[in-house]
C-alpha cells in the first residue's frame, strides 16, 4: 500500500548517512590499537571526547531518535504493514526495538565505563585527516532528520502511480 511503500524510501536514503558512521570511529580506533573487539575500549570517553560524541550521534540515529533520519518512514512503515498482516508487523516492531536497545549497550561498551589499562596511552582525538572524514555522515543524518517534508513531497506522485500500476498480491 501506499504508506508502506511511501514510508520505506526515507530509510532507504538514510542506510546512506547511518551504518557507516560508526565505521570510521571503528578505523581509527583500529589504526591505534590493531584490535577490534569492543571489550578493549571501554572509558575511551576519558581520554578521547570527540570520538564519543560522533559515535553517540551515530548511535542515536540507528535508533531512529526523533529528529534524525532514520526516524521518517518507521511510522508509515509499520502502519502499512498492520494493514496486510498484523503478524509481521509485529515482527518488524520487534525488531526496531531490539535494534533501539542493542545501540546504547554496544555505545556503552565501547566508550564508557572503566578505562581498559591496555591501552590508555594510544587513546587520542582523531587528527586532520580523519575529522572531515565524518562531516558528511554527520549532515547527511541531521539534514534528513530536521528537514524530512522534502522526501515526501517529491516521492509522493511516484509512489502513488507504483502502487496503482503496480501488480502487488496479498
Amino acid at each position: 500500500n501506499i504508506q508502506g511503500i511511501g514510508g520505506s524510501i526515507p530509510p532507504m536514503l538514510s542506510h546512506g548517512p547511518v551504518p557507516p558512521a560508526p565505521s570510521p570511529c571503528v578505523g581509527f580506533l583500529y589504526d591505534r590499537h590493531k584490535t577490534r573487539p569492543a571489550k578493549y575500549y571501554g572509558g575511551s570517553v576519558s581520554t578521547m571526547p570527540n570520538p564519543p560524541t560522533i559515535f553517540f550521534s551515530s548511535t542515536l540515529a540507528n535508533m531512529s531518535l526523533p529528529g534524525t533520519s532514520s526516524s521518517i518512514g518507521e511510522f508509515p512503515i509499520l502502519v502499512g504493514a498492520f494493514q496486510i498482516n498484523s503478524l509481521v508487523a509485529t515482527l518488524a516492531a520487534l525488531g526496531m526495538i531490539l535494534g533501539a536497545a542493542y545501540s546504547p549497550w554496544l555505545y556503552n561498551r565501547v566508550v564508557l565505563g572503566n578505562l581498559k589499562p591496555n591501552f590508555p596511552h594510544k587513546f587520542s582525538d582523531p587528527n586532520g585527516r580523519e575529522v572531515p572524514i565524518f562531516l558528511p555522515f554527520l549532515v547527511g543524518v541531521a539534514r534528513m532528520g530536521v528537514h524530512p517534508k522534502v522526501f515526501p513531497d517529491r516521492m509522493h506522485t511516484s509512489v502513488g502511480n507504483l502502487v496503482q500500476h503496480g501488480k502487488f498480491h496479498r
